[in-house]
């Protein structure tokens, strides 16, 4: 199959929602947004690059975690831990040959899964999401603890300050080129996260997947 579908799966906590696109046979990324508002912003550019794969024969899968996206899980409730489990559940249902497509603080989900490679695109550790969270917080003006409307307690921003992406293994990583650090490889292109509008970029949609699959090829 080639087409989007709609499916489930289940890990500890419950059942979330999640897009396949593709085929479901041979090598499947597994694809994690970034959290809080970043994820709005990138997910229709993600599935963009998602569906650029399925024509090139590449599976994928773009899950909703506990706290995301459809989730029944309110933001204020969900704990990294928890989207954690959910990534590496997920991750073992799908089967071997499983790579992390993982966009700026969505590869702080996957340290726990076990994966045949790490594909990440502007990753971003957690002491910088909170850095991030709390300019918007006092740009917008509000109380202590309220992220963009979201109630974060004290120990879920501790769990996020101390979280870093897992580069070991077979880690790819990516970025644009306006940022001045490390990578395997940079693309022209705006941030889109940092965007006030959703918002895509079909053009380096396109070479980021070919990115990807020359990367699972090799």
């Amino acid at each position: 199959m080639t087409g989007i579908r709609f499916q489930h799966y289940d890990w500890a906590g419950g059942r979330e929602a999640m897009l396949r696109f593709g085929p479901d046979a041979g090598p499947i990324a597994l694809a994690a947004l970034p959290l809080f508002e970043e994820a709005n912003r990138t997910r229709q550019f993600a599935c963009t690059i998602l569906r650029a794969l399925a024509e090139r024969g590449i599976g994928s899968v773009l899950p909703d975690f506990p706290g995301t996206g459809e989730s029944l899980v309110a933001t204020a409730d969900a704990t990294l831990s928890d989207q954690r489990r959910a990534y590496s559940a997920l991750a073992q249902q799908l089967g071997a040959d499983i790579y992390a497509l993982s966009i700026r603080s969505g590869a702080l989900l996957e340290g726990d899964a076990t994966l045949a490679g790490r594909w990440h695109l502007s990753p971003q550790s957690g002491e910088e999401l909170v850095r991030d969270l709390e300019r918007a917080r006092a740009a917008a003006g509000r109380a202590e603890g309220d992220y963009a409307g979201n109630r974060l307690s004290s120990e879920r921003i501790a769990a996020l300050r101390e979280a870093v992406p897992r580069g070991d293994g077979r880690c790819r990583i990516i970025r644009l080129d306006t940022e001045l650090r490390a990578a395997d490889a940079t693309y022209p292109g705006a941030p889109l996260w940092r965007r006030s509008e959703p918002d895509n970029n079909i053009e380096l949609a396109e070479k980021l997947a070919a990115d990807i699959v020359h990367w699972i090829a090799a």
